[in-house]
């Protein structure tokens, strides 16, 4: 009978025992899934306080949204439990135009990254570092806000609010087909079930107000800029159709598009496309886009006039996509729709529940792979591109240190708005590649700010990290310098230089060309690993011509398994950065081009190389030159001696007197062996050495001699 209590007090402290676990780990889950504090919504208790003015026009749309939830206009199917709002539109694309701005619309948050789940009595909402403060200001207490990459994921999330035989919905159109996959797959799991909503609820709330889609004109990208005609281009698609055994393939991508036709249109901010799908077999190419905006010269471009044969265009309207790929579907075997790679998120769920599955043959676009390896011409357009770029910094910069020194008052906006006007004044601009970056003192800390009206401060004295680009006819730029207004200290020369010569030991390498991007990177993160830090982002990425500034298939980062590796005519950033929290950010970019050297390696392979593109100046004094070896002082000097070439001469050409002198003071010569005075500096140092050396073995003699 004793035994028998004994059993039973032990298995009754055992429940308790699980009983806390289990309570403790429920309240850390509890706790982690309620977000990040939000520093607004800790203001004020009072929630009449909270949901005025903005606030509570935000509160009504989501309201607004719920009753759709619950309601449903449409007849499909019961109400749901959930809804996803993705930061995409049709084409996934990395901006969006105004009438495509639903997260904003919904929420409030401005930034372009973001994901909105709306349940029934919370709403959750994630984005990464670069945009936290600014979701938390711009949202209001109804969200809970979260980390993008960390937990909970939007499938934790709704696991954790949602009962068996839940209902999720999201638009089809928007969520990219791998994450539809993964998500339905998680759900799935808990009998959760994830559907198609194909009338977009946020739109239905929206109503009127909506703007209209943007359907500006559609432009010929001539081939003085593209350096090979469309067809040529086509043709070599459908050679590699032809490869894969597929009948044609369905381009989804903005940017594909127009790279493939030769076209560039202003749907977009930022980017040069036009929202389109194109459709190419080996018997037809059919454009599906707003036909209102055709012209003229546009059919004649596309020879789409009494369009039949393969080598033609056929103009139609851009919902006609759907009906086409289901009748199309019907004599096809195999159609290639893009899966995702790198930078690109593939097909959207949409094209693949439009196809029968059994004709859809996933693959890497073949586009990426042609558009990255740029022909002769493209690379003269990046290369004159980068030049005319070094002289709009130039101008800005030379104009900044004397505008400084004489008192004025500059901000991060306001800088940023003259960098905009400078890259706008040069020959063959069409406005900048991305929003710049202006990012003064601990601001520079992060590393992804943009300046807003909220965080806009004055520059004073302090490190000032600039990023920014511009787009021209005849290629794309981006730009990263960190500058010093005063006199740096110690810490941030040491952490400037070491940025600087991670960046010149990747420009300066010379590889065979089976080595994988990935396996750089240690190359440039070698110094700033060595300082015990590192940088958050990647190295590097593809850049397109007169297209995105981030482009697939090179991504240089040692968390990447791609698999594709460099050829000669692509064009990569390499951007090392050292960010000190709370403190100051360092990050030095330039663009560079793939070079072959004519070389074979032992293998079989082909050596390749690097030239850098970008002309703009360093910081000189950041640099801390005893730190640099001979062969990365030599590589500074032809550098700085290349922007002294192109640049200057263009400067002087322009009379840009100021700017010139001021880049002849920023790349004046580094020494790149010991100086004289260094030299007898260290030839003192030795005598005295070997002096004191003497003197001791001298008395070391008489010691051992027995002398004294």
């Amino acid at each position: 009978m004793q035994r028998r209590k004994v059993g039973w007090q032990a298995g009754l402290g055992s429940l308790l025992v699980l009983g806390i676990l289990l309570a403790m780990v429920g309240q850390t889950f509890a706790n982690e899934f309620q977000g990040v504090r939000r520093s607004k919504c800790q203001q004020s208790r009072d929630r009449t306080q909270i949901y005025e003015g903005v606030d509570n026009v935000l509160m009504k749309r989501l309201q607004a949204l719920r009753t759709e939830m619950r309601t449903r206009t449409s007849t499909q199917s019961a109400e749901l439990d959930a809804y996803l709002v993705p930061m995409y539109d049709e084409h996934q694309s990395q901006y969006l135009m105004e009438s495509d701005q639903r997260i904003r619309f919904l929420t409030g948050f401005s930034g372009t990254v973001g994901e909105a789940v709306v349940l029934m009595r919370s709403a959750a909402f994630w984005t990464d570092d670069r945009f936290l403060d600014q979701a938390d200001q711009e949202l209001n207490c109804a969200w809970r806000l979260f980390r993008t990459g960390e937990r909970p994921t939007v499938a934790e999330y709704l696991l954790s609010e949602l009962s068996p035989e839940a209902r999720v919905g999201a638009d089809p159109q928007l969520v990219p087909h791998p994450m539809w996959k993964a998500l339905e797959t998680d759900l799935t799991a808990d009998y959760i079930r994830l559907v198609h909503i194909n009338r977009n609820l946020v739109d239905m709330v929206w109503g009127d107000r909506r703007p209209a889609p943007r359907s500006g004109a559609i432009k010929v990208h001539p081939v003085r800029y593209a350096g090979e005609r469309w067809d040529s281009k086509v043709a070599r698609l459908r050679a590699n159709l032809t490869a894969l055994r597929c009948d044609g393939m369905i381009v989804t991508s903005l940017t594909e598009v127009a790279y493939l036709l030769n076209l560039r249109g202003s749907d977009i901010p930022h980017i040069p496309v036009f929202k389109a799908y194109l459709l190419v077999t080996h018997r037809e190419l059919v454009l599906y886009t707003n036909t209102s905006r055709e012209t003229l010269g546009l059919k004649n471009h596309l020879k789409a006039h009494s369009c039949h044969n393969e080598n033609c265009v056929q103009l139609r309207e851009y919902g006609d996509v759907w009906r086409d790929l289901r009748t199309f579907a019907q004599h096809w075997h195999r159609l290639l729709v893009p899966s995702a790679v790198v930078f690109d998120t593939g097909a959207s769920e949409t094209v693949h529940a439009t196809l029968p599955r059994n004709i859809v043959f996933e693959r890497p676009s073949p586009i990426i792979f042609l558009r990255a390896q740029k022909n002769q011409i493209e690379r003269q357009g990046m290369r004159q591109a980068h030049i005319r770029d070094g002289v709009a910094m130039c101008e800005v910069l030379s104009r900044l240190e004397e505008r400084f020194i004489a008192g004025d008052h500059i901000t991060e906006l306001s800088l940023a708005r003259e960098i905009d006007q400078a890259r706008k004044t040069q020959n063959n601009s069409e406005g900048v590649a991305f929003p710049t970056s202006v990012a003064y003192g601990v601001h520079s800390s992060r590393p992804n700010y943009t300046p807003s009206n909220r965080t806009n401060v004055e520059l004073s004295e302090g490190m000032i990290l600039i990023d920014s680009g511009g787009q021209y006819e005849d290629g794309t730029t981006e730009v990263s310098r960190t500058l010093h207004l005063g006199e740096p200290t110690a810490e941030q020369i040491r952490a400037y230089t070491n940025v600087l010569i991670g960046m010149i030991r990747l420009s300066m390498l010379t590889f065979p060309e089976n080595l994988k991007p990935a396996e750089l990177d240690a190359l440039a993160r070698g110094p700033v690993w060595g300082s015990m830090n590192d940088y958050p982002h990647g190295t590097g990425h593809g850049i397109g011509s007169y297209s995105a500034v981030r482009e697939s298939p090179i991504s240089i980062s040692y968390t990447a398994k791609q698999r594709f590796t460099f050829k000669e005519g692509y064009f990569f950033s390499n951007e090392p950065g050292y960010y000190k929290n709370g403190a100051f950010g360092i990050r030095l970019e330039n663009v560079l081009e793939v070079l072959d050297t004519g070389k074979m390696h032992p293998t079989g392979h082909r050596f390749l190389t690097f030239q850098d593109v970008t002309l703009v100046p360093f910081e000189w004094k950041l640099i801390d030159r005893t730190l640099l070896s001979v062969p990365e002082k030599k590589w500074l000097n032809d550098y700085n001696s290349r922007i002294r070439q192109y640049v200057g001469s263009e400067l002087k050409r322009k009379h840009k007197m100021d700017a010139f002198y001021w880049m002849m003071n920023k790349t004046r010569h580094v020494p790149e062996y010991v100086t004289e005075a260094e030299y007898n500096g260290a030839a003192k140092l030795y005598r005295d050495h070997m002096s004191i050396v003497g003197a001791l073995t001298i008395v070391f003699l008489l010691g051992r001699f027995g002398f004294y």
